[in-house]
């Protein structure tokens, strides 16, 4: 029951015949009849939501609004987010810790001592924040530069943060992204590319950020590379596809199947909201996270 509706109600029987304790005894049902109908999370999903999704919406109100839905996380997030962040008692799945964007990252040596500065730089200030997962990204594919050129540097640039991030607890968690629509020549374009990063990192301190969005439009079958490739992913992403938007029936991933599949593999991280709202925001936001709190 809506609280105006309560008010309604309350009002009309104060009004009437009845006693006070009577009264009291009806408001204090109907209130434990509001919080009953009130949607409860189940637990098995951690749920979080990206900042940049809705960046048009004051931080203090997305945090506060997060809080009330059930959220437990608001990511992709700067250190000046951070304290706000721990005033609503949330957290940051994954942050931003260093690196020069998107476009240039690890497959590129000339990067190597700028990147690993700039993260290095930073770890201690997420750990002591309370933070763990830092995104990192691959960079473009270029003409000089195949796959497996691209592996190899990258294989050599994160190694040298390994030590660093195991010192300080800091996960580097690469996304995996579609080089189809959203971002041209983006080398990290496949599950099986990322995964044999992994496997040549060799560090628990090194995952995969596995986007459902960006590898259905480069590979689909998502529930089996799930399984598949689980044990190498640190990190989950939403979005409807196409478009990128609401995660519900108007689109083409059926995402209570994709979230069970993700619980069955054991995965205790997050799993982040990362479509742009064409309705109200917080609606769409509110819906998405019981879609997929299976």
């Amino acid at each position: 029951m809506q609280k105006s509706s309560r008010r309604i109600v309350l009002k009309t029987l104060a009004g009437s015949a009845l006693t006070l304790p009577v009264v009291d005894s009806l408001a204090a049902s109907l209130e434990q009849t509001t919080q009953a109908v009130a949607p409860k999370l189940k637990g098995n999903i951690n749920h979080s939501v990206c900042q940049w999704c809705y960046s048009k919406i004051p931080f203090e109100d997305l945090c506060k609004n997060a809080k009330e839905i059930g959220l437990q996380s608001v990511e992709l997030t700067n250190a000046e987010h951070w304290p706000i962040l721990k005033k609503y008692g949330l957290t940051s799945a994954i942050v931003y810790g260093g690196g020069k964007g998107i476009e240039r990252g690890f497959n590129d040596p000339n990067l190597h001592d700028e990147l690993v500065a700039s993260y290095e730089a930073n770890f201690a200030k997420v750990k002591e924040a309370g933070m763990k997962n830092v995104i990192c990204f691959s960079g473009n594919r270029r003409a000089d530069l195949n796959d497996e050129q691209g592996l190899e540097n990258c294989t050599k640039g994160l190694k040298r943060l390994m030590a660093s991030a195991e010192k300080h607890g800091i996960v580097l968690v690469m996304e995996l992204l579609n080089s189809k629509v959203n971002h041209k020549n983006y080398m990290a374009d496949h599950t099986a590319w990322g995964v044999e990063l992994c496997k040549r990192i060799g560090s628990e301190n090194f995952k995969l950020l596995y986007d459902i969005y960006h590898m259905q439009i480069m590979e689909g079958d998502i529930i089996r590379t799930i399984k598949d490739s689980h044990k190498y992913i640190g990190h989950y992403h939403t979005g409807g596809n196409p478009g990128r938007a609401e995660i519900d029936e108007t689109q083409e991933i059926y995402y209570p199947a994709v979230m069970k599949a993700i619980v069955e593999t054991g995965y205790k991280g997050f799993v982040g909201q990362e479509f742009i709202p064409k309705r109200d925001p917080m609606t769409s936001l509110r819906q998405a996270v019981q879609i997929c709190d299976v």
